[in-house]
């Protein structure tokens, strides 16, 4: 009984060991709050399996999850962004180069080359929305346009997947814009001789990205809740004194209101593109 009468606070050895959980290994998601274990995240393709909300997937990652494993070549790995009008601000263009550099261990927000989707060869190119939103400069335009020509030259089918949410790149001022006027023009002789251009859009495709090559698909497919438009739904409020309606700007309100064909589930997407490029192969009469 002296347990419970003995006065004063219980003491606790300062000095013994507490069990500490390691860092790295949960993620909270942005939408539902979820608490979620990372293996299960990756297994899940970055997906949470509670409200389905899709997380942003770097390039790499992106080609990991969309071709056959192994399958992918990269071509042209070595362009990099110059400072071609000389940017100053509160950090020059070449300050904010090198931090995105060093920040995510890429050279450009966009990759492409060569693969196989269920041994199907096709040409990619991907942008990533963690190297300055993804905006696209001079190389990012670059990249896409030679994806595009090689993939006529090749007479391949070609898929683009857009994360942007930068549009065009301020940094190089209209060197930036004309990379809008350069990738359509290619996709319109691509177009002409026959091509195939899937466009993938994902979380988020803005501005100057949405406005040239990501709507010029002949088949455009997005993923589920993704935010795909011009101007921030915020910015058009601000403008327009006006609320908009509930989810626009969402995947699903264009969907309803027909900018794109589809919505495909990140897990579903490999075998989605694979029946399309069959289909699409078959009324082409290949």
């Amino acid at each position: 009984m002296a347990l419970f009468f003995k006065k004063g606070k219980p003491k606790f050895n300062k000095n013994s060991k507490k069990s500490k959980m390691p860092d790295g290994l949960w993620t909270k998601c942005v939408e539902c709050n979820e608490i979620i274990f990372n293996k299960t995240l990756d297994d899940n393709y970055q997906v949470c399996s509670k409200c389905n909300h899709h997380f942003i997937l770097g390039m790499l990652d992106r080609i990991n999850v969309t071709l056959d494993e192994g399958s992918f070549l990269e071509l042209d790995a070595d362009l990099t962004s110059v400072d071609p009008i000389n940017f100053q601000g509160p950090k020059t263009y070449k300050e904010k180069l090198k931090s995105d550099k060093e920040r995510t261990g890429l050279k450009s927000a966009a990759i492409y080359g060569k693969g196989t989707i269920d041994a199907k060869e096709l040409v990619i190119a991907v942008t990533d929305s963690r190297f300055i939103m993804g905006s696209m400069g001079s190389v990012v335009g670059e990249k896409i346009t030679r994806a595009i020509e090689l993939a006529d030259k090749e007479r391949l089918p070609l898929i683009v997947v857009s994360g942007s949410g930068g549009g065009a790149r301020m940094y190089e001022g209209m060197f930036s814009l004309m990379q809008m006027a350069k990738t359509s023009a290619a996709l319109s002789r691509f177009n002409e001789s026959g091509g195939l251009f899937i466009s993938v859009l994902t979380n988020p495709t803005m501005a100057g990205v949405l406005a040239s090559f990501a709507s010029l698909g002949d088949v455009i497919i997005a993923e589920p809740k993704a935010l795909i438009g011009f101007t921030g739904p915020r910015v058009i409020e601000q403008t327009i004194r006006q609320k908009l309606p509930e989810g626009f700007q969402s995947s699903e309100f264009l969907l309803e209101h027909g900018l794109i064909d589809m919505i495909v589930d990140r897990k579903n997407m490999k075998p989605t593109l694979s029946t399309l490029f069959d289909y699409l192969k078959q009324s082409q009469g290949e």
